[in-house]
């Protein structure tokens, strides 16, 4: 068997069928046993793990395109930041989605909630990740974002394991001249940073950390890997691991607000659910949420974070002018909105009959997205011509926001997956990736405490699937190599 991992870098591989086997197999064995798994969806136990799935070899990205993205995502950071503490923006952003998902209106309850009643907690902390993709048309200024993840921004550590299994495979091969390609990534280390330092300003030794998970967490090697590393960098510091239904019926306020789990106050409540509307089962699990929020623990993210990441507010920070609300310096505002695609609403005004025959015209060209997080929400091709037909004069449509398809390069992999035959099926696929940068913002009201970015990771998919997601099921973790324009 003889490819090339992508013909602009020719890395030969000439293995024999049983040679190719060995290695997948080598890989998978190496993966799983370094931290690399994930629990099955179909057959899920607490006591079992399965191979997360990956490329054999790392995807191509221009070094100067990922520099960009490394730069840019500060900027990013405290424009967040900066929306979420404008209640006035927000509220314009969201008042007609509000009326029509009820998802996003339970949220904007609960911002409302403790808004009136007033923020408890000045100190405010930022997990965030930037995904981009490369639009392959474009001569320059080639990453543009496809959205900004505020809340349960995962694959800290998944990001780094992806590129320690290419150098791995790179080893095993006899590549070490291709070592230096592949970047330094310290995303576990950079992230947990912000938490320590979220529970050292808290200021009670005797706190804790909470971790908000699902019922069912699938992706658990990324979850223990960030308690893993805040018992290397802070021994002294416990951890507790909650869902949303637990906390409703364990947690309770104390008088002056704080936050009590078996009781202990938590300084910092770090939410790796939350984000979904399957995460609520009923009133419990909301009521959970309003806790949380009205209490004096650091939130990560706060409610007004939360809602800073929405596809709303990401289509209304595209629209010409908006941006020089919250960014002050011109040349920033330069470099955001070069990174920034076409995004249209569709509310039930001019503007939005505009996007919606634009969208029905030439379907092929958009993404239609909804208020959602997690993957497997957004509608393409013919997809997008029925849903907006269906709402073509009806208030549901504001709910939804429609993007510019990005189209980045093509490349050849193999995509390894648990429990696949690799004696029948070892075909290279064409695929196309997608990096996401990772940074964390620490504020004191308005004062920016600490803001960088901090690791990156890498997810790549079939040119014939639309979505992405790992946890989904569609994407698979890999790492950039970098190759000079």
């Amino acid at each position: 068997m003889a490819a090339n991992l992508n013909p602009c870098i020719s890395l030969p591989i000439n293995l024999g069928e049983n040679d190719f086997q060995d290695l997948v197999q080598k890989v998978k064995d190496w993966t799983i046993m370094h931290g690399g798994g994930m629990r099955s969806k179909t057959q899920f136990s607490y006591d079992s793990l399965t191979v997360v799935p990956f490329t054999l070899f790392p995807s191509v990205f221009p070094r100067s395109e990922f520099q960009k993205a490394v730069a840019i995502q500060p900027a990013l950071n405290e424009l967040t930041h900066r929306v979420s503490n404008d209640h006035e923006f927000l509220y314009s952003c969201l008042e007609k989605t509000i009326e029509v998902d009820e998802f996003t209106c339970n949220l904007f309850k609960v911002y409302e909630t403790v808004r009136n009643e007033g923020f408890t907690q000045r100190l405010s902390l930022g997990i965030l990740r930037s995904d981009f993709m490369q639009e392959k048309e474009a001569s320059d200024d080639r990453i543009k974002q496809v959205e900004m993840n505020t809340i349960a921004s995962g694959f800290g550590w998944l990001g780094i394991i992806s590129g320690d299994i290419h150098r791995f495979v790179f080893q095993q091969l006899g590549m070490l001249d291709k070592l230096n390609m592949l970047p330094e990534n310290k995303a576990l280390q950079g992230l947990t940073t912000g938490i320590i330092k979220a529970w050292e300003l808290f200021d009670e030794k005797d706190s804790v950390i909470l971790v908000i998970i699902e019922n069912q967490p699938m992706n658990i090697c990324d979850q223990r890997f960030h308690q893993f590393e805040i018992a290397r960098q802070k021994p002294e510091v416990k951890v507790i691991v909650k869902t949303l239904t637990q906390m409703s019926n364990e947690a309770k306020l104390s008088d002056s607000k704080d936050l009590l789990v078996q009781g202990k106050k938590v300084a910092v409540v770090y939410y790796r659910a939350g984000y979904s509307p399957n995460h609520y089962f009923g009133e419990a699990e909301w009521s959970a949420r309003l806790m949380i929020e009205r209490s004096t623990a650091i939130k990560c993210p706060n409610i007004q974070y939360h809602l800073a990441g929405t596809k709303k507010v990401q289509q209304a920070l595209a629209t010409p002018g908006t941006l020089e609300r919250f960014v002050k310096d011109p040349q920033k505002v330069v470099e955001i909105r070069k990174v920034f695609t076409g995004l249209y609403s569709l509310d039930l005004d001019e503007n939005g009959d505009k996007a919606v025959k634009m969208a029905l015209d030439a379907p092929d060209r958009f993404v239609l997205k909804p208020q959602r997080e997690g993957g497997g929400n957004n509608l393409y091709g013919e997809d997008i011509r029925k849903k907006l037909m269906s709402c073509m004069k009806n208030k549901e449509r504001s709910a939804w926001i429609l993007m510019d398809k990005i189209n980045p390069p093509v490349q050849q992999n193999y995509l390894i997956r648990p429990n696949q035959d690799y004696e029948k099926n070892p075909a290279l696929c064409e695929v196309v990736s997608e990096m996401g940068i990772f940074g964390i913002i620490l504020c004191d009201g308005d004062e920016i405490l600490i803001n960088k970015q901090v690791g990156h990771m890498m997810r790549t998919k079939l040119t014939s699937c639309n979505e992405g997601g790992v946890h989904a099921g569609d994407g698979v973790l890999d790492s950039p190599f970098l190759i000079d324009d």
